[in-house]
């Protein structure tokens, strides 16, 4: 009986877990409760996070905040508004590394049990946002961006993204 018990204890801890994840990246914790994906923004941090390289863009049922670097014409986009839009000036892909394996599943989902989105990575969280890896002047600081790289820069405080030939910076 007591098996039983401890069994049931640890279902319901991972079901509450998945529900109300908060996951940190080379941390031990979040910070704060608004939290579902915080990175490990030490001084001198130079990791940022790579986006999908997708050849065209994705299609059927479609996610507005989904982000892509699409390899077609080497531009960073956003699904907003139930639009792709750019978010970076043509780069190049030339270092994309192509991914030729059949993937399959639906990918991780952190903040809730399930998603109907379909991605490598879903943040399904209606009360939580991720923070973004933050460096200081990456177009100084990062040696060898990937395409694709996104980050907040913690000197101009925008939204920093690499397109594969320089950085773009949204306010």
């Amino acid at each position: 009986m007591k098996n039983i018990k401890n069994i049931s204890i640890a279902a319901a801890f991972v079901v509450s877990n998945s529900i109300f994840a908060q996951v940190a990246i080379e941390k031990q914790t979040v910070d704060g409760n608004s939290t579902v994906l915080d990175f490990n923004n030490i001084t001198g941090n130079t990791k940022g996070l790579i986006l999908p390289a997708t050849s065209g863009l994705p299609t059927g049922a479609l996610v507005n905040g989904t982000f892509v670097f699409d390899v077609t014409d080497n531009k960073v986009k956003v699904y907003e508004n139930d639009v792709w839009k750019d978010l970076s000036d043509p780069g190049s892909s030339a270092a994309v590394v192509v991914n030729n394996t059949a993937e399959t599943g639906k990918g991780v989902i952190i903040g809730a049990s399930s998603s109907t989105a379909d991605g490598v990575l879903v943040l399904e969280a209606q009360d939580k946002a991720m923070i973004l890896p933050k460096i200081t002047t990456p177009h100084v600081n990062v040696k060898n961006p990937y395409p694709g790289m996104i980050c907040y820069d913690t000197t101009s405080k925008t939204l920093a993204i690499f397109d594969g030939t320089v950085w773009n910076y949204w306010k």
